[in-house]
């Protein structure tokens, strides 16, 4: 879902043409397929589903649940493959007060999710549905030295454990680089100009309902294009920090959509006392 918002925006200096090899794909699809192996083992069980970040238990159990958001790698990132970059974040943030049903209110509400996590999300739109399968597409804005638009499809299944222990997965179907945007020249870019900012992003999330909140917790792994030779001390720092300042941002939105939610809901109930 929004968690793929992890732009890849380096600079205006990275010269453009450039699509995934077939390698490349094959590498990260490898990649994410053995995660997916541990998640679906993580989330068998109620003891396993949400593993907290040491972070959580090391002196700031009152800040975590005071809502503050912890994000952290996983493993080497980003880690080099063939022709690619992959970016493995994960992210947890408790929602006092609510409710797992209030959390997907506001992350399925696929048509209108500018109203929780605009500028970053220009667009949204529910393609179409089918139980608990959604296709929906996105057009996200990232700035970060430069500005980069992206108009994106993916395809979300929300699971469940039991009615405290919910998930979903999402994986991107197409992601096109949009030049110009907003303007009459505006238009997708094609091989030739793409600059590689985000290939692919598969991010899974998990919702766990506790007695005072919610527990809800973003794995994001993406792949962008390789840093070009000698251009590293220029890049790195980009590379490394901004998927997880843009998962760190998401969760945060989500955070502050479902708070504001259950302030509006328990109003409305006061009121009707």
């Amino acid at each position: 879902m929004i968690a793929m918002i992890a732009l890849l925006a380096m600079t205006a200096a990275i010269p453009a043409g450039v699509a995934p090899s077939a390698e490349t794909a094959k590498a990260f699809d490898d990649y994410v397929a053995t995660v997916e192996q541990q998640i679906r083992r993580e989330e068998s069980a109620v003891g396993s589903f949400v593993i907290l970040p040491p972070a959580a238990t090391a002196g700031r159990e009152a800040a975590f649940r005071g809502g503050e958001v912890l994000v952290e790698q996983r493993g080497i990132t980003p880690a080099e493959i063939t022709g690619g970059l992959i970016h493995h974040w994960v992210g947890t943030v408790f929602i006092p007060n609510a409710t797992v049903a209030q959390v997907l209110a506001i992350v399925q509400d696929y048509d209108h999710l500018t109203r929780s996590y605009a500028p970053e999300v220009m667009a949204s739109r529910l393609i179409s549905r089918k139980g608990d399968d959604f296709h929906i597409s996105l057009r996200t804005r990232d700035q970060k030295v430069v500005t980069v638009v992206l108009d994106s499809e993916y395809q979300v299944h929300y699971g469940r454990l039991d009615v405290a222990h919910q998930f979903s997965i999402s994986r991107s179907v197409r992601v096109s680089e949009i030049a110009d945007a907003g303007s009459p020249r505006e238009h997708a870019v094609g091989d030739a100009e793409s600059h590689g900012y985000l290939w692919r992003l598969n991010s899974y999330w998990k919702f766990v309902q506790a007695s005072d909140g919610v527990i809800v917790q973003c794995e994001a792994i993406s792949l962008t294009r390789i840093v070009p030779t000698g251009l590293g001390w220029l890049i790195a720092p980009l590379v490394r920090e901004i998927p997880g300042e843009s998962l760190k941002a998401t969760l945060s939105a989500t955070r502050d959509a479902v708070v504001a939610r259950v302030r509006l809901e328990h109003s409305a109930q006061t009121e009707d006392k």
